[in-house]
């Protein structure tokens, strides 16, 4: 934990605070250019240039290439240069940091139920299902033909919308309505990466009507798919192919939505192009933005140098409420990305849903698994079963691209093992080398997490410990045999929810204080609109067109979070963001519809906080949460004091110029609705930590709240005063509470923490935090 927050923290040498030394620019033809991002001290600017653009045309370079101009969020500008030129830049007195565009990657019905939503009752009638909210999706764009994005009997819209209807290919200003009520796309930063990005192997070929769509039109379907998770209309007879089959309908069916398109088909999201998402959406006006992208890697940059986070913290300071997703690089430790504490980071669990599929051996045993293939089915004939990794070729293994004999596999079901390589794109290499189905083993590190998937060819994914019955059943005769029986959808499935396996986990890798993520929402196997320029395997050859799929991952959860916000901020217009997100921890549920602790998918052991965060969103109790944590920009600006920023890069996130306290504050303080003890590993014995916390009553005016504890395993939790009183002329009130761990009693166990809780109650409202107690390496 040590050497990787060490590690973040070396990356400040990135940033430059040198004396400006004149010099002239020239642009080379032998150097590489790329594109950098600038970070610039507004209030330096000279009289005499009318606007910043005049002033870094004129004197930043000569000329320089400026894709993007930041003026909201951010304060600066993005280039393709050579590296004399940012050599140049860069000592300018001016220029606050620089950094490297990067490239990121997307964290790829019935959910509005399992959340708590009824209609004609609770949030959905005293919010109006969201009718005057605005979510930014900041996403791949949008098919606006769907029946999902229908503005019928939609009121005006709102008047303080400031944002425009972008046209391009395929997209006209009729497609923007009362329900799409703008649209932008993005383009600069991926246009002028797109040679760098081929050059070390990527798969774009720049944009075109063939391959993309240079306008908000989506193309890769995505993007329609979270827009209208998060605010879809009412569409009736909906399903994916027959799977799923009711009335599709997002989380904020009223809510306006705002697309903002930053992410291209094959070839990710730039950094540049998102914080130029982030400076036009909070200009144009929204109350929710939705991105479901991050780092690819599991890894996440400290806040000053992720644009993902210099960007929501600018939204954050305007009162916009920022969703983000938590990453699919679970079930591995501290792989939760977007970390910054005013952002809401979601992690994805399963719902009562599913669709089974059944492989059936030869010796007459059954294996169960999921799938969501819709074609011919193989009506019990049985077929020769293969394994090409019995070879002992590892590409042979995972069915990669040319690595299947067609000899072998020719009229035959074949087990491939999952990893490398899309799941579905190894079901067209099955089917181009003769296939006729396939059966997706799970190995050690997917555990028993499942997704279902729309295979082009009779195909099922089956777990770990399937996958080991299967290949063991295959070594045990000359002549093995199986089939596959596909179910169909079946709901009340229990338990649920499960924390999916590919969730991203905490402990948090930059600041383990805070415990992200934040919460869990439904993010396995979601019904929702879908493009119609692609199938929905998403693959070149498959040429089927369906109105809606069904998808899983952090990038389906983390929509439902951003509807639930738009319902919140329409019943609760006055609510900050952190309240917002306060309001969904604090009644989130840690149970499942057995009434018993969330389990972990890969596992099947009990969930912990490192997987889900405060719980499972629950939205019928977040409407009239009781009591808040609430977060103002200057307590944001005292943790990152307290993590060691110095005042300059801290104004690289907050554009304005701070102020340290003289006594750096301690970054556990921060008004979070949870509490990270971290305790030296060094330490012997019993050691304490006192932690402050301020609730705001946002329940009935006079109300007494009692606490109640449930202490980690080996830890003793106090909490003063343990009664908090609150009247007309106190609406706000403090409290301790002092963590004491003794090292000698400590069982951190495999997750290296042990978890409980503090709560709230008045006998109406339940406030529960949840407290992870760990020992580190000090620094």
């Amino acid at each position: 934990m040590a050497a990787l927050l060490s590690a973040s923290l070396s990356f400040f040498f990135l940033f430059f605070f040198c004396n400006f030394v004149p010099q002239t620019l020239s642009l080379s033809s032998d150097q590489n250019l790329k594109t950098f991002i600038f970070r610039v001290d507004s209030h330096s600017k000279p009289s005499v240039f009318p606007t910043h653009y005049h002033w870094y045309t004129t004197e930043f370079a000569d000329p320089p290439q400026i894709l993007h101009v930041y003026d909201t969020v951010f304060h600066g500008f993005s280039a393709t240069l050579n590296p004399d030129q940012v050599a140049a830049i860069t000592k300018h007195p001016s220029v606050l940091a620089v950094f490297e565009d990067q490239r990121r990657q997307l964290h790829t019905t019935r959910s509005p139920q399992f959340l708590g939503l009824r209609n004609q009752r609770g949030l959905w009638s005293d919010s109006d299902y969201g009718s005057d909210v605005i979510v930014g999706v900041f996403d791949t764009g949008i098919s606006p033909e769907r029946r999902s994005f229908s503005d019928l009997n939609l009121g005006p819209v709102p008047a303080r919308w400031k944002g425009v209807c972008e046209t391009g290919v395929k997209f006209t200003a009729k497609n923007c309505n009362r329900k799409i009520v703008g649209a932008r796309f993005f383009a600069r930063g991926h246009e002028a990466a797109a040679a760098a990005v081929n050059s070390i192997g990527g798969p774009i070929s720049g944009i075109n009507e063939t391959v993309e769509f240079r306008s908000p039109r989506d193309a890769d379907g995505h993007g329609t798919h979270t827009a209208s998770t998060a605010a879809g209309r009412y569409a009736f007879k909906a399903s994916m192919e027959g799977y799923a089959s009711g009335i599709a309908k997002g989380v904020a069916p009223k809510a306006r939505l705002a697309i903002y398109k930053v992410c291209w088909k094959n070839s990710g999201c730039f950094d540049s192009d998102i914080l130029a998402a982030f400076d036009a959406a909070v200009h144009d006006g929204v109350d929710v933005i939705s991105i479901s992208i991050g780092g690819g890697d599991g890894i996440s940059s400290p806040y000053y140098l992720d644009p993902i986070a210099i960007g929501a913290y600018g939204a954050n300071s305007r009162g916009v409420f920022v969703s983000s997703s938590a990453g699919n690089d679970g079930p591995t430790g501290m792989s939760v990305t977007n970390l910054a504490p005013w952002l809401t980071t979601v992690g994805a669990g399963t719902i009562d849903r599913n669709f089974p599929a059944v492989v059936i051996l030869g010796d007459g045993r059954k294996l169960t698994g999921v799938s969501l293939y819709a074609g011919a089915p193989l009506k019990g004939k049985m077929y020769p079963l293969v394994y090409p990794g019995k070879s002992g070729l590892l590409s042979a293994s995972l069915c990669m691209e040319n690595s299947l004999d067609p000899k072998l596999v020719r009229g035959k079901i074949v087990i491939c093992d999952r990893g490398s390589s899309p799941r579905v794109a190894k079901g067209l290499v099955v089917k181009k080398a003769g296939g006729v189905g396939m059966i997706l083993a799970n190995g050690a590190s997917n555990g028993e997490g499942l997704v279902g998937d729309a295979h082009i060819i009779a195909a099922c994914a089956i777990g770990s410990d399937e996958g080991d019955a299967l290949k063991a059943y295959l070594s045990s005769t000359s002549s093995p045999t199986a089939t596959i029986d596909f179910q169909g959808t079946v709901i009340g499935i229990k338990p649920a929810p499960v924390v999916a396996s590919f969730s991203g986990r905490g402990p948090n890798g930059l600041n383990p204080e805070i415990l992200k993520p934040d919460l869990i929402a439904p993010g396995v196997n979601i019904l929702a609109a879908w493009t119609d320029a692609v199938g929905p395997t998403g693959l070149d050859s498959d040429l089927r067109k369906t109105e809606f799929n069904i998808l899983s991952g952090t990038s389906m959860a983390c929509p439902h979070v951003s509807g639930a916000a738009a319902l919140l901020k329409s019943a609760h217009p006055d609510w900050s963001p952190a309240a917002i997100r306060s309001a969904m921890m604090t009644t989130a549920s840690t149970v499942n519809n057995q009434n018993q602790m969330m389990t972990e998918e890969s596992t099947g052991k009990p969930a912990t906080p490192y997987d889900f965060g405060a719980g499972h969103v629950n939205l019928d109790l977040a409407m009239d949460p009781g009591l808040v944590y609430d977060i103002t920009n200057d307590d944001y600006v005292n943790f990152l004091c307290s993590i060691g920023y110095g005042p300059k890069v801290i104004q690289v996130i907050t554009r304005s110029p701070v102020h340290c306290p003289a006594k750096r504050p301690l970054p556990e303080n921060l008004n979070y609705p949870s509490i990270g003890a971290l305790f030296s590993s060094a330490a012997v014995g019993k050691s304490s930590k006192t932690f402050i916390r301020t609730v705001t009553n946002v329940g009935e005016t006079n109300a007494v709240y009692r606490v109640g504890v449930q202490a980690p395993k080996g830890v003793t939790v106090t909490v003063k005063p343990s009664k908090l009183v609150f009247s007309p002329a106190v609406k706000k009130r403090s409290f301790f509470a002092t963590v004491t761990a003794d090292s000698r009693n400590l069982a951190l166990g495999d997750t290296g923490a042990v978890f409980g809780s503090f709560s709230w109650t008045d006998g109406k409202h339940v406030v529960r935090s949840p407290i992870v107690v760990t020992q580190i390496d000090p620094l």
